[in-house]
């Protein structure tokens, strides 16, 4: 189970052959998938000979091969890890039962809407990035980027998948519509709000693929405790590929804060404007943008109390962060939480029933995930001996879901006036002045080894691969 069949039109490790029905219609979706490909995926990229990594099997140990393909021509397919013999459910009120192998009728909605939304947030963030690749700062990072977009384009195909197999007629019509709504479009725009925004510059792209994509990983982990066991198998595939866009967000930004310091140390400055004119990224800046994404990116979690999240617990839909590592009785009754809100112009926690409280469960666990790698952003600052700290903003800060929706919160957790919000607003989120001057650097550079000026190179290539390598083969 752990090989993939690459001879088949769909690669996949699911024996699709011996399912004529399934293989016909996922056949009649590909054109349409590349089609949508060609409209929305890369700008301007198709006959690049890029080096990516692609599947071979889903053993955690040598899954991957590398080498120069054609982005159109990248075998996209259908990979789900290996059963676990005799699964049991592990919460919720099936504790203890099998695993289900196929959709309880009772629970085919809520499911089907679980797997649509994850499945809409994988084209949506392709057409955000779709105009990077013109302004990318070297070839190792355009080879990132497009190693990102075929992954995401895998992990449509992955939900899709679960679509056409378990949904009939209905899922079907789901995985057109997966390909017919576009990121920002008013009349038909993708289901989630930050899935909505555009990606216009490389540091927005960093700070997307650390934090939203970091939003994919805890999402991932939570529907990889499913009692569907093929939802589970399928995203802890999917796990597996997360984790390099995760990385790619934190060593660019990583980047981008070491050619600040080294700028800073040889001008002997921390003058925003002075920096700026040397064509580098201040760090105020970088703390702005940080607040910018992180606040957009945990709204995703939901409203902090949710009757869905509830009732998808409790019946076997979708687990914890590290369920199995809990120590509760993993059915939650008569278990509490604190949640935030705003009163008589304070922040007050409140308690509330635990099953309700789970999207905020999980936002907490995301958090202090983010909070770590924000740390690792400042040892690089400490290293070149700069006297600052980026912080991640309060949780209150800037959200628009949940009973914090629209409250007017500083970045250190301040209650604040309607007027403090608009006088400092743009010392808090990216000003347009910001991101004009971000948009500024933006200039191609894609000669191998060459770098502009506002980012570092990165310690190691790909794959072992020197820095200088032709990631990108420009026919």
């Amino acid at each position: 189970m752990s090989g993939i069949n690459y001879s088949e039109k769909i690669p996949n490790n699911v024996n699709l052959a011996e399912d004529r029905t399934l293989k016909r219609a996922l056949e009649q979706w590909q054109p349409n998938f590349l089609g949508w490909w060609d409209d929305m995926g890369p700008d301007g990229s198709q006959n690049f000979d890029v080096y990516l990594r692609t599947a071979v099997s889903v053993d955690p140990q040598g899954w991957a091969q590398f080498g120069h393909v054609k982005m159109p021509d990248y075998r996209w397919g259908i990979f789900l890890n290996p059963a676990e013999e005799g699964r049991k459910i592990h919460f919720g009120d099936h504790k203890g039962e099998a695993a289900w192998q196929d959709v309880p009728g009772e629970y085919r909605a809520n499911l089907r809407r679980i797997i649509v939304t994850q499945g809409d947030t994988e084209p949506a963030s392709v057409e955000q990035q779709r105009h990077l690749g013109l302004t990318a700062p070297s070839q190792y990072d355009l080879r990132n980027l497009f190693q990102v977009n075929v992954e995401e384009g895998r992990h449509l195909w992955a939900m899709v998948y679960l679509l056409h197999k378990y949904f009939g007629r209905d899922g079907r019509e789901e995985g057109e519509a997966l390909l017919e709504r576009r990121s920002g479009q008013k009349d038909n725009p993708r289901i989630l709000e930050a899935f909505n925004e555009e990606t216009p510059d490389w540091l927005s792209f960093f700070m997307f693929t650390y934090f939203t994509d970091r939003d994919g990983k805890f999402q991932l982990c939570a529907l990889a405790e499913s009692s569907f066991d093929p939802l589970a198998r399928t995203t802890k595939f999917m796990l597996t590929e997360e984790a390099h866009h995760m990385f790619v967000g934190e060593s660019g930004v990583s980047r981008v804060i070491n050619r600040t310091c080294q700028v800073m140390n040889e001008l002997k400055t921390d003058d925003p404007s002075r920096l700026r004119e040397a064509g580098v990224i201040d760090l105020p800046t970088l703390q702005r943008y940080l607040n910018f994404h992180f606040s957009v990116t945990i709204d995703l979690f939901g409203a902090d109390e949710s009757s869905n999240a509830a009732t998808f617990y409790s019946t076997g839909l979708k687990g914890r962060y590290e369920e199995g590592k809990r120590m509760d009785d993993h059915q939650l009754r008569g278990q509490t939480y604190r949640v935030l809100n705003v009163q008589g112009g304070q922040l007050v926690e409140k308690e509330v029933p635990m099953l309700n409280a789970l999207n905020e469960v999980l936002r907490d666990d995301y958090i202090k995930d983010s909070v770590a790698g924000v740390e690792r952003w400042n040892k690089v600052i400490e290293k070149a001996g700069i006297p600052f700290r980026l912080k991640t903003p309060h949780k209150a800060f800037h959200r628009n879901i949940g009973s914090l929706s629209g409250a007017k919160v500083s970045p250190d957790g301040r209650v604040v006036s309607e007027a403090e919000w608009k006088a400092r607003v743009d010392e808090w989120l990216p000003s347009g002045a910001d991101r004009a001057f971000v948009a500024s650097l933006m200039g191609r550079v894609v000669e191998p080894g060459k770098f502009a000026n506002w980012i570092a190179p990165p310690v190691i290539g790909i794959n072992r691969q020197p820095v200088d390598f032709e990631y990108v083969r420009f026919n």
